[in-house]
């Protein structure tokens, strides 16, 4: 048996999340404590005990989504059950970077500093207002991109998140997003949500945030991961830390392949999927595009104790 360990992205916060983890295991509190340091700041106050508006700020959100994935990775470990049980690792947008980080490619303080930069940068590059992005649900992947081309007139819009079948999120001007949503529901579409975001994340619109991107990851060392990394741009395996280096950038603008990348899990031998962190988001999505996966959260003490006993077994 294969097994991946999945990071997931944006949207999972919750306040309190890792707070168990960090009661339960040493290693995990001092994640947080080091994740402090990193930014100078008591971000572990605001997961535990913070408002979940500050604590969705993307600038927040990314490191605090990071720092809570590793911890319970270190729970994991501290079982006898880490990163070496897995045979790849992928993560969702920022999920990326906690995979990275999990495989030990980049260390967990510049993991940090890089979540912070990144998610000010993407707040930064377009004004608020300006961007949106929608969920397209029931419409497969080569409609929804028809659509969002169609509606464009001019503007951006693009296919942003493919997550499984059933879901393909769009981004880009709001206008053209709300163009492309209202023609989807008029193609079939099951339904069309606009989301809860501040930016339109993975849209050409990203670009300055991906040159700041260019500027942060040119100075920190990134190692090759123990555990090869399912890139979102590409939707395979990746080790050399130059190529790293230059998709993390590429990522910033460029649509999250997520659908593929389960797949070609999938088809690698994969069978069973483990999600580290907060919320359930990923295994949700895996579940629809691999039936036969066999699908797992890790995000409590509890949660852990029993995937380390199934490794154990």
């Amino acid at each position: 048996m294969t097994r991946a360990f999945l990071f997931p992205g944006q949207g999972a916060q919750t306040i309190g999340m890792g707070k168990a983890l960090a009661d339960a295991y040493p290693a995990a509190r001092a994640v947080f404590e080091e994740v402090d340091d990193a930014l100078g700041e008591a971000l572990s106050a605001l997961i535990w005990d913070g408002t979940l508006e500050e604590l969705t700020l993307t600038a927040n959100a990314q490191p605090a989504l990071m720092a809570t994935s590793i911890a319970a990775l270190r729970a994991l470990e501290a079982e006898g059950a880490g990163i070496d049980a897995a045979g790849f690792v992928a993560g969702h947008s920022l999920g990326e970077y906690s995979a990275l980080c999990a495989a030990g490619a980049i260390g967990l303080a510049d993991t940090a500093r890089l979540l912070r930069v990144r998610g000010e940068a993407m707040q930064a590059a377009v004004p608020v207002g300006e961007g949106a992005m929608a969920a397209i649900l029931g419409l497969p992947l080569d409609d929804v991109s028809a659509v969002a081309g169609e509606a464009a007139q001019g503007e951006v819009c693009v296919a942003a998140n493919d997550n499984d079948p059933a879901q393909v999120v769009i981004s880009g001007h709001a206008g053209a997003v709300a163009r492309a949503a209202q023609l989807a529901k008029e193609r079939g579409a099951k339904r069309a949500l606009m989301l809860p975001v501040s930016a339109p994340f993975h849209s050409p619109l990203m670009e300055p945030a991906a040159r700041v991107m260019a500027q942060a990851l040119a100075e920190v060392d990134i190692e090759r991961p123990r555990v090869p990394l399912i890139a979102n741009v590409l939707a395979h395996d990746v080790s050399d830390p130059g190529t790293i280096r230059s998709l993390l950038v590429e990522q910033v603008t460029h649509s999250v392949r997520w659908r593929e990348s389960v797949a070609w899990m999938a088809h690698e031998g994969v069978t069973e999927f483990w999600e580290i962190g907060a919320g359930k988001a990923l295994i949700g999505m895996v579940r629809r595009i691999s039936r036969e996966a066999e699908t797992r959260a890790v995000g409590t003490p509890e949660d852990v104790a029993a995937a380390a006993a199934s490794v154990a077994g």
